[in-house]
Parts: structure tokens; sequence; C-alpha cells
């Protein structure tokens, strides 16, 4: 089959060499946006008198019709064409004849692949961010169901103090909202038109870019037709915000885990949501949970894998850049299959508020609520902990939780303690304290829940 550069070659190309180096095995998903670049650069090409209007008004017509064999399922790419732009080029040469070589005219594949990936990512991180909000609004449904709801807070995997479920919950819509933010931020560098700056040095023939970016909706050019060309930052920047996004699911479904355990048995998952045991009778394994902590290491390589293609290539484009795409649309894929099952199986968790109650009343859980005491009766808070540890020794000595001291036992610590200490002691007590701003109070909680609503129904 006649390639593209046959001109300078006269031996055929090895099939060994062609199945090394095609690329449409996987770039065909970059159809629909290659057309759609092409029919842009058509339609300028024809308006700035480069081709005859007639001309572009048959190539566009073709890529019309192209587009459409592409989504009804009919089109058949071809390994040895190389990659997506050439299967498409081909297709269009052998339906409108010749004029379909006009099409190239003023481009390369260098701007070509770098266009239709931008346009590939600006749909797709949008889309990204819809299923951010999904989840961020089945937690948030969650954490307004069980205001009430009372669970231990953890440090070191400790029980450390009391908090509300809600906080808990709305930590990730915190996490998720900063996850939307830097996918946001992605899209303003993605939205840069490279399409113009040829194989790395712009063209000789007088195109109108501004015309182009209008068409496709970019905010602007890109500056630098080497940079243009040959850098990846755009989706760098996105596959880092996406393994960060996969790394708090993957500590949310950590929890999970955790949390469906019989140690904790916090949660019960539904039926639907969890998966048995082939030799195991008994078993409901939390695999859902499981794998969203498997793939967030996939995330993660596919950011390691990115910077190191780029991270020694010489200006301009080179080779390399073809094995960019793999790991860009995994990650894609990656986080928005994760994103999409995780919000169905958190909307439909129950909770088991006796456990949870069970586990924030015990373990000397208001320890400091105790050291805070003396500091508000003026300990200062360093003798303060000491002597709180020492009561919680005591406790341990004889086996009891700090609700189970008397007041003479409480005194035989400090002469400070008097009969409202007990007014600290219990979970609901140390909750309704933590009224910081940002703090686990049904006071604060109810501040983030409006926050957030009111920010998920825009």
């Amino acid at each position: 089959m006649k390639k593209p550069w046959s001109g300078r070659f006269k031996g055929a190309t090895a099939r060994s060499v062609e199945a090394f180096t095609e690329s449409v095995s996987f770039d065909a998903r970059l159809a629909p946006y290659d057309i759609q670049g092409s029919i842009a650069h058509a339609r300028m090409l024809g308006q700035q008198g480069i081709i005859r209007k007639s001309e572009a008004g048959a190539i566009i017509k073709g890529l019309k019709e192209i587009a459409s064999e592409v989504g009804s399922g009919k089109f058949k790419f071809k390994e040895a064409l190389e990659d997506v732009h050439m299967n498409i080029e081909s297709a269009l040469i052998k339906k409108i004849g010749p004029v379909g070589g006009k099409l190239h005219t003023a481009r390369s594949r260098n701007d070509q692949v770098a266009l239709d990936l931008r346009l590939y990512l600006r749909d797709e991180v949008a889309q990204t961010i819809s299923l951010v909000r999904s989840l961020q609004k089945s937690l948030l449904k969650q954490a307004e169901k069980h205001l009430g709801l009372i669970m231990p807070g953890y440090t070191h995997l400790q029980r450390a103090q009391p908090v509300l479920l809600s906080h808990h919950l709305l930590a990730y819509v915190e996490m998720l909202e900063r996850d939307v933010a830097r996918l946001q931020d992605a899209q303003k560098r993605i939205n840069v038109l490279p399409l113009g700056s040829g194989a790395l040095a712009g063209t000789s023939l007088p195109i109108d870019r501004k015309a182009v970016a209008r068409e496709l909706g970019f905010d602007s050019v890109a500056l630098n037709s080497m940079d243009a060309v040959s850098d990846r930052d755009f989706a760098l920047e996105t596959v880092f915000a996406l393994a960060l996004v996969m790394t708090h699911l993957s500590r949310l479904g950590e929890e999970i885990v955790l949390w469906a355990s019989e140690e904790f048995s916090f949660i019960s998952l539904p039926d639907a949501y969890a998966t048995g045991s082939s030799i195991m009778p008994q078993k409901k394994n939390p695999d859902i949970a499981e794998l969203v902590r498997g793939k967030a290491g996939r995330a993660i390589g596919n950011l390691m894998a990115l910077l190191a293609i780029m991270k020694g290539l010489p200006l301009a484009y080179n080779r390399d850049l073809q094995e960019d795409k793999p790991p860009v649309f995994d990650s894609v894929d990656t986080a928005k299959a994760s994103l999409s099952v995780i919000a169905e199986m958190m909307s439909k968790v129950r909770f088991n508020k006796s456990r949870m109650y069970e586990a924030a009343a015990k373990g000397f859980s208001t320890a400091t609520d105790v050291a805070e005491y003396l500091v508000r009766k003026g300990m200062p808070f360093r003798e303060a902990h000491e002597v709180t540890g020492r009561i919680v020794a005591f406790c341990l000595k004889k086996e009891k939780e700090l609700h189970g001291l008397s007041i003479s036992q409480f005194r035989l610590h400090s002469k400070l303690f008097r009969k409202d200490v007990l007014g600290c002691l219990s979970a609901e007590d140390s909750i309704g304290s933590r009224d910081s701003e940002g703090g686990t109070s049904f006071k604060q909680v109810r501040k983030q829940i409006a926050r957030h609503k009111r920010r998920l129904s825009r």
C-alpha cells in the first residue's frame, strides 16, 4: 500500500516495521476529532483561496460521509495505513478522487495529532467533571441523610476522636472539589489550537488560524509552532489530575474495604455491588472498592509512563510521542469507569449506626476533651495533656472508660476537676464542642452540607 512519503523511498516497508509502527489499533478512537478538525481546516483553505471553495465543499461532504461510517461502525481501519489520519485521508481520496489529497495542504500529521488529542481531552475532561459531580452528590446525599450518625475518627488507623459520619463523607466531597478545580484548570491549557504549526515551522501559505480556532471553539492559538507540535504538558496535566482523582477514590475504596469487614462492621454493601467466593459460601467481598483501589495504581503508572516518554525528547516532534495516547486513553477510561461505579455503590451503602456509635464511644476517644477541659480551667495544655494521659493509664489499670470514673477519681489527678467534667465525656458532648470553623459539630457540618448543596446545584 502506497505510503504518504513514497516519493523519497524506493523499497517497500517491511511488514514487521508496519506492525511495529502502526498506531491505528489504539488511535482509531480519535477519528471523530480528526474529521472535525479536518472539516474546519478544509473550510479555512477554501475561504483563504488556498484551494477552490468547490473543492473544500467536496472535501467536507466526503468527510461527513466518512464520519457517518465511523459512527455506525462500518468504517474499516487498516493497519497498513499506519494511523487514524492516513486511514481517513486514504478513504477520502478513494471517495472523492485526487481532490481529497488537497486536504493535507498547510498541515502536518504533527499538528494534526496534537489537535485531535486536544479535542478528545476537551470532551473527556468535561465528561469526567460531570462524573466527579455525580459522586459528590451521592456522598452529599448520604451525609445529609445520616447527619446524626456518630463514628470514630482515626489517625494511624487508631481510634482518635468522635466525628459525624457526615463530616467524614464530606471530606471526600472537598477532595473531589479540588479535583474538579484541577480538571477545569487543565481545560484552559487544553483549549489552545495547535493546527497551522505544520511539522514544526509553520507554513508559507496564507492560512487563517484564528478562523479555525473560532470554528473549533478554541480560546486561543499556540504561539510557537515548535512547542505546539512537540509538547504534551496539557496531556500530562490532565493525566496527573486523573491520577489524583483515582488516588482519592482509592482512599475511599480502602475505607469501604475496612468498614465492610466483620472487624469493623460499619457498613453493609448491597448484593449488586459485591461478589462472592468460588470456594467459601459465606463470603461477601467488596470487589468494587478493591478494584478501584487497584486501578489507582494504573493511573499513577500512566502518569509515570508519560513523564518518562517526554523527559528526553529534543525539539521538535519525535515518534516517541505516538506512545502518549495509550496512557492518556487508559487514564481517561479508568477514571470515568471508577467514578461511575463508585457513585452508584455509595448511594446504596447501608450504615450500621449502633456499631459505629459503639466504636466511637470506646477507646478513650474523648481524652482530648478532658485535656481541653483542664485548659479552660487555666492549666497549660502540655500539663493538661500529661494529666489526662495519667488518667487514661489509671482507667486501663481499673479496666474502665473515662465516663466510668467518679468525680473523686478524676480529682485524684487534679483538683481542677469539678462535676461539670461529666459534660464532656460522651461522644455527643465531644462532637457538640467541636464548633470551630470546619469542625465536626452539627452546626458546622450543616454549614458544610448547605455550602456543597449550593455549589452542586449550579
